[in-house]
């Protein structure tokens, strides 16, 4: 009798969980897409919309009307500015690399100080259109001190290889990789070290420009020490980020922002923007995010990437050469 009421009161409880696990997991639902919580449902809709995998998230509870009405409210508006480069006054190139930690009471990060620009530059991977590597492995094979990973890039087949780039790759001066399109987007370093950040240029622009190494990505976030972004939040809704910034002696910033953990959820574009402008970036950019974002250094990975599997495949990365 004792062991029939045992499993009875087991059988019961476990009842009673599963219940309160569907319950809470429909009320939550309801609370974010249908409740008066406005900003939690329009950060939910701009991070799910923003992502290469879970537009799902919000197509399956939203139409697109009322989709494409968030995604236009919160969408970035931009300072139309160009960049000074004369602001620029290369003074810092001593070999000093900080490790700086950042906390908040929404995620965790790290920025990587590099005083000297010149040890900049794009890498990418060896397989460069078919098949990606992860930040370690590119940094290993460029026998690199250091690195975060650059540019974005497609995944047809969602097999996650990360080999075809987005935009264009320029490497010490070879275009590497350039999509068929007339302009770029551009996050670089010119020749004389001076990082390069712009939209819609030709080709022509870029040989005049005389740009080294540079990535296809942004949107900017910082010109000639201006924020970018003047109203809202920056329209991607809260993720893993990178970004890369410089100062006006030339000091490089790499910033890594976990997100999708229970101990760091992730960033908007405005906080990485914050951060950069906290720490002395005079221009800013942002780098790809979500389970792209990591940063390595000194034989390690140094944040904790919110792929599944650990550090994910990607096409291109900026280093830190020896």
């Amino acid at each position: 009798m004792q062991t029939v009421n045992i499993s009875r009161v087991i059988k019961n409880l476990l009842f009673f969980i599963v219940f309160e696990f569907i319950f809470c997991t429909i009320l939550g639902i309801y609370l974010v897409f249908y409740g008066p919580f406005t900003n939690i449902k329009e950060t939910f809709v701009t991070s799910a919309m923003t992502t290469l995998n879970h537009k799902y998230l919000a197509t399956m509870f939203l139409s697109q009307a009322e989709i494409d009405k968030i995604m236009k409210k919160n969408q970035t508006q931009i300072l139309s500015e160009k960049e000074n480069q004369d602001d620029i006054i290369i003074s810092n190139t001593s070999d000093d690399i900080e490790l700086i930690d950042i906390k908040t009471n929404k995620f965790k990060g790290y920025l990587l100080v590099i005083s000297n620009p010149k040890r900049i530059s794009v890498a990418t991977t060896s397989n460069l259109g078919k098949g990606g590597m992860t930040l370690s492995q590119i940094v290993k094979q460029y026998d690199a001190i250091g690195g975060i990973n650059a540019g974005g890039f497609v995944d047809p087949k969602m097999a996650g290889t990360g080999g075809v780039p987005v935009g264009i790759i320029i490497e010490n001066g070879e275009i590497k990789h350039k999509d068929d399109t007339q302009t770029y987007d551009i996050i670089g370093f010119n020749e004389k070290d001076i990082l390069v950040i712009g939209e819609k240029y030709t080709l022509e622009d870029i040989k005049n420009l005389k740009i080294r190494d540079a990535i296809s990505f942004g949107p900017a976030l910082i010109i000639n020490g201006k924020p970018m972004i003047v109203k809202g939040d920056g329209g991607w809704g809260i993720a893993p980020r990178s970004a890369i910034g410089q100062r006006q002696d030339g000091t490089v910033l790499f910033l890594t922002v976990d997100g999708r953990q229970t101990d760091s959820i992730g960033a908007t574009l405005k906080d990485i923007q914050d951060i950069l402008l906290k720490y002395g970036a005079h221009n800013a950019a942002n780098l790809d995010g979500g389970s792209s974002s990591t940063m390595y250094y000194n034989g390690q990975v140094i944040n904790t990437p919110s792929d599944i599997l650990g550090e994910r495949a990607i096409p291109s990365a900026f280093i830190i050469k020896k």
